[in-house]
């Protein structure tokens, strides 16, 4: 090989080498709630994003409290989640500088049809919460500290209940995972609507309770904090958060349904 040739050729090996890498950056990271992925959200707006933007989105679906020890850790850029109270600490904590409202949905009672609690008489959902536990009907807890179970957990405490005993199973285990348990043991769970309606095993599990505004369900991205993890990919994560709220990311939202349903609901503020 020649000095012409061996020059040409390290220069075509030097732009391949540095596309490769180019390509390999335009991603983020994001830490999101598994009933955001499991529900099939993210495969509905994500391409909508790259497409305008050519940032892909990779996602890690995991359980709220898990995303923000993620967060906390700088192994994410972004984070998508459904904890208010939980986000609105994260970012006086200081590691997100902003949080917006996204969208919203609501959060359901589910269990065997023949309901024998007879919560889908209750007039409130810690009524609800309540006649499961005098009742000692079995009920499958996620006990993962994702923000559905946070959930939960506030409306037991609200009903002046500890849940515990035979009764009340804490599985450690995403959505999904806890809904299959709830059918196989013919028990109740609480869980958010989307992935209630993704769902494909309910056997004999039904919707027993809904409407009430407790069960209301919030989401919020967080854009984390430059100062605190300065390798993240802020100027990219913060396209997908300006995006998500921008009219074009509320309406991929907007438009996004199961089975003629429209699972969330754009709310950005």
């Amino acid at each position: 090989m020649n000095k012409t040739t061996a020059l040409i050729t390290a220069g075509a090996l030097s732009l391949t080498w540095s596309g490769t890498l180019l390509a390999d950056d335009g991603y983020i990271t994001l830490a999101s709630t598994t009933s955001t992925e499991n529900s099939g959200l993210f495969g509905a707006i994500i391409p909508a994003f790259t497409e305008k933007t050519g940032i892909d989105v990779r996602v890690v679906a995991v359980g709220t409290g898990q995303a923000f020890e993620i967060g906390r850790r700088g192994d994410a850029d972004s984070l998508l989640v459904h904890d208010t109270a939980g986000e609105e600490q994260f970012v006086a904590d200081g590691y997100a500088t902003e949080r917006l409202n996204v969208m919203y949905n609501d959060f359901v009672i589910v269990g065997p049809s023949d309901d024998p609690a007879g919560i889908s008489d209750s007039e409130t959902v810690v009524d609800a919460m309540q006649q499961i536990a005098e009742s000692e009907s079995p009920f499958a807890s996620r006990g993962d500290d994702s923000g559905t179970n946070r959930a939960e957990l506030r409306l037991w405490e609200d009903a002046g209940i500890t849940p515990q005993g035979e009764w009340y199973r804490e599985l450690g285990s995403g959505m999904g995972p806890t809904l299959n348990t709830a059918a196989g043991m013919d028990a109740y769970t609480f869980t958010d609507r989307a992935t209630w309606v993704a769902f494909e095993n309910p056997q004999d599990l039904t919707l027993l309770f809904e409407g009430d505004e407790a069960l209301f369900n919030q989401y919020g991205s967080l854009l984390l904090s430059a100062e605190r993890h300065p390798h993240l990919k802020h100027d990219l994560a913060a396209q997908w958060h300006e995006w998500l709220v921008s009219k074009e990311g509320q309406q991929a939202i907007a438009d996004f349904e199961v089975d003629g349903q429209q699972l969330f609901f754009p709310n950005a503020e």
